[in-house]
C-alpha cells in the first residue's frame, strides 16, 4: 500500500503545548518521507534538514582532541540525528540522552521514527526524561540519576531555536554567567559544551561563554534547502575547557 501523503502520527498536550509528530511524502523530492516535530506554534525539526544537528556532535566532539572512552550528554532528543552523530563515534562509551517530553522518547522506544530502533539497540546510548536545563542548574543532581557526582567530556545541547529565542521561558537563567558556570561544574578538565542555534552567532552568547571557558567561538554551517532551493545556515558554539569552579 502506498503510504499517505500526509499522516499524522502522534499527538499530545504538554505543559509547553501540543507537541505533533508527523510525516509527510514530498513528490518533488522523488516521494522522500519527512518526518516533522511541531511543539505549540513553534517548527521544532524535520529530517529534511539534519546536517547543522549532525555538525553540533561531530563539532563538539572533535574538539576533544584526542581522548578515549568519551562520556556524552546529549540535550534535546528530537528525531535523534545529533545522538546519532555522537554515537558514530566509536570513542563515545555512553550516551545520555536527555529529553524532558516523554512521548519524543516514547516515538524512538517504539520505533516510530527512522533513527529509534538505532539508538535503542545501542548498547552506549540511555535516554533520560527529564529537564536538561534543572539538571544543569542542579550540581548535587547532575545529569546521571545513577551517579550524582559523575561528569562529563562533553555536553551537545540542541533544544531552544537561539540562545535568545527561548522554548520556554523558564530556561532563560542557563544563558547567563551563572547558567553557564553551573553548566561547566558537569564537565571534566577540558571538557565541551557544543550548542545548536538557528541564528547567525551571537557575540553576546559568545562573549559570555568567554567568561566561563577557556576558548569559545562559533562556526557556521551551511546547507541546502531543497523546498526553498538555496543555501541556509545556522550556527554551532563550541566551547572548551571551564575555567576552574569549586568542586562539586
Amino acid at each position: 500500500m502506498m503510504p499517505l501523503d500526509f499522516e499524522e502520527l502522534d499527538y499530545a498536550q504538554t505543559r509547553m503545548g501540543e507537541l505533533i509528530l508527523r510525516r509527510r511524502r514530498m513528490p518533488s523530492l522523488d516521494n522522500l518521507e519527512v518526518y516533522e516535530v511541531i511543539l505549540g506554534d513553534a517548527f521544532l525539526m524535520s529530517s529534511l534538514f539534519t546536517v547543522v544537528e549532525t555538525a553540533l556532535a561531530e563539532l563538539g566532539l572533535a574538539a576533544l582532541g584526542p581522548r578515549q572512552k568519551l562520556d556524552v550528554v546529549v540535550g534535546g532528543l528530537g528525531l535523534g540525528y545529533t545522538a546519532k552523530a555522537a554515537l558514530n563515534n566509536a570513542d563515545v562509551q555512553q550516551l545520555m540522552v536527555i529529553d524532558a517530553l516523554e512521548e519524543v522518547i516514547g516515538w524512538h522506544q517504539r520505533k516510530m521514527i527512522p533513527l529509534g530502533e538505532t539508538l535503542c539497540d545501542d548498547p552506549r546510548c540511555r535516554f533520560v526524561h527529564s529537564n536538561f536545563f534543572a539538571m544543569a542548574a542542579d550540581p548535587s543532581t547532575g545529569f546521571d540519576p545513577d551517579d550524582p557526582a559523575r561528569r562529563f567530556d562533553a555536553v551537545l545541547l540542541d533544544i531552544d531555536h537561539t540562545p535568545s529565542k527561548l522554548l520556554d521561558v523558564s530556561h532563560a537563567d542557563f544563558y547567563t554567567v551563572e547558567g553557564l558556570k553551573k553548566l561547566a561544574g558537569h564537565l571534566k578538565p577540558g571538557g565541551v559544551f557544543a550548542m545548536w542555534s538557528d541564528d547567525p552567532p551571537e557575540e553576546k552568547f559568545i562573549e559570555l561563554l568567554s567568561g566561563v571557558f577557556e576558548t569559545a567561538q562559533s562556526q557556521v554551517v551551511d546547507f541546502f534547502n531543497p523546498l526553498q532551493e538555496r543555501d541556509s545556515k545556522s550556527t554551532v558554539y563550541v566551547a572548551c575547557g571551564p575555567r576552574a569552579w569549586p568542586e562539586k
